[in-house]
């Protein structure tokens, strides 16, 4: 016990810092990617959230590997640099935090489930509603079992239940928003799940503990970022798709009339682009990503701007079949949402946005028309309000989807009205 006083002590003295203190009014949301390691530091301010501190740290090319811890010692120290430059950036500090987990093993559906009821006469009740979901949610966990054990070809690995929030509930076919006291046969609940690999949600809690946080929450990131823009409103009729691109992977989030359809990833973000340029015209990463960055900014030199173009152009075919095939998984839907709102540092990259809204990869899915393609900024962000000087941008977004999951978590944004749906939400820890 001494020995990890010691090294926490040791800790914030090399930070500078007298105590971080356990303060309740403020969260940190950790954003852990392939490429940066960025951190919010956000304070509550009744039903809205304040964000004074942010920053960002590169990681290492060995760190990380599609969205998911390679090196927890390497980790830790990135997130301690960010952590440190945030506090001081702030002048505050907190021991509460959320995570966020990305990559292809995490598996985020939307599960129905029609369930007759014996006494149709009997008025529900939450204790019922209740005993519904869990019978969900394990179905869903054997789902998820399933698929990652398919496409690992291993063992059937340990899972967790990361994120779940109530999408739907129609009582003899009559969709309700508050389905307490009502009478019926026929339950058909609709519910979104996120679960992943015990072995990934495991390192993010070392890290969490290495680094003396308070873990309040794990949370899929494509989850956090639908919850940033969906809102409070039970009433929600939004629908879109949103792609959160990364270094490491692409999070992809189909939000359909206010709820979370599900969530797909896939291992293609802005590393492999910039590994494309290293290895077709034969330069050191470093410069390689130089490259790619200087497109958007007017700094590639006009005799290389052609083959970094084309070898950009051999990996945004690929990266746009993932999309594809991304979204042709979500068949339940008649018809996808027609707008699309990207996010992410990945997203920066100007022939990948060109492509989404001039090409046709769209023609084989359920689209009625085009769809349109525009950027999540941060005052589309609901109940968020960002104070610092940092020039705003998609970049941080999907750390302040974090931030409202915590807050969610938190119950930051209940009120008296509260409605059932997000009262379940609550219990389901959403």
């Amino acid at each position: 016990m001494l020995k990890k006083v010691s090294a926490v002590a040791a800790k914030l003295k090399k930070r500078g810092l007298k105590s971080r203190g356990n303060k309740a009014q403020r969260i940190v949301a950790l954003d852990i990617g392939t490429e940066f390691v960025k951190v919010l530091i956000a304070t509550i301010h009744g039903d809205q959230l304040n964000i004074i501190g942010s920053s960002r740290v590169r990681q290492n090319l060995a760190d990380m590997q599609a969205g998911a811890i390679a090196d927890i010692s390497a980790v830790v120290a990135n997130c301690d640099a960010a952590l440190n430059q945030a506090e001081q950036s702030s002048g505050a500090t907190s021991r509460t935090c959320v995570i966020g987990i990305a990559g292809e093993l995490v598996q985020g559906n939307t599960t129905t489930i029609k369930i007759s009821r014996k006494d149709p006469n009997r008025a529900l009740d939450i204790t019922e509603i209740d005993r519904m979901i869990q019978l969900i949610q394990e179905r869903a966990s054997e789902r998820a079992k399933a698929k990652i054990q398919e496409e690992t070809g291993g063992k059937t690995p340990e899972v967790k239940l990361v994120n779940s929030a109530l999408v739907s509930m129609e009582i003899d076919g009559y969709k309700v928003t508050n389905p307490v006291g009502f009478q019926g046969k026929e339950i058909t609940v609709q519910l979104y799940t996120a679960f992943a690999p015990q072995i990934h949600i495991g390192a993010l809690e070392k890290c969490a503990n290495e680094l003396d946080m308070d873990l309040l929450a794990v949370a899929a990131e494509p989850f956090g970022v639908a919850r940033s823009v969906i809102g409070n409103d039970a009433n929600s009729t939004m629908s879109a798709i949103l792609i959160d691109v990364g270094g490491g992977t692409t999070d992809i989030a189909v939000v359909n009339e206010g709820g979370v359809e599900g969530t797909k990833m896939f291992s293609i973000g802005g590393r492999i682009f910039t590994k494309a340029i290293e290895r077709d015209l034969n330069v050191e990463y470093v410069t390689a990503e130089a490259l790619k960055v200087g497109l958007s900014t007017n700094r590639t030199p006009q005799a290389q701007r052609a083959p970094v173009e084309a070898a950009l152009n051999k990996t945004l075919e690929v990266w746009l079949n993932g999309v594809e095939l991304a979204l042709g998984e979500f068949d339940r839907l008649d018809h996808l949402p027609h707008q699309i709102l990207l996010c992410g540092g990945g997203a920066s990259l100007e022939i990948l946005v060109s492509a989404l809204k001039e090409r046709d990869w769209y023609k084989e899915l359920p689209f009625t028309r085009r769809p349109t393609v525009q950027y999540i900024m941060p005052d589309q962000v609901v109940g968020i309000v960002d104070t610092t000087d940092r020039e705003p941008d998609h970049t941080f977004i999907t750390a302040m989807g974090l931030l409202r999951v915590a807050a969610d978590t938190l119950g930051v944004f209940d009120n008296p009205g509260v409605s059932v749906r997000d009262r379940l939400n609550r219990m389901l820890k959403i």
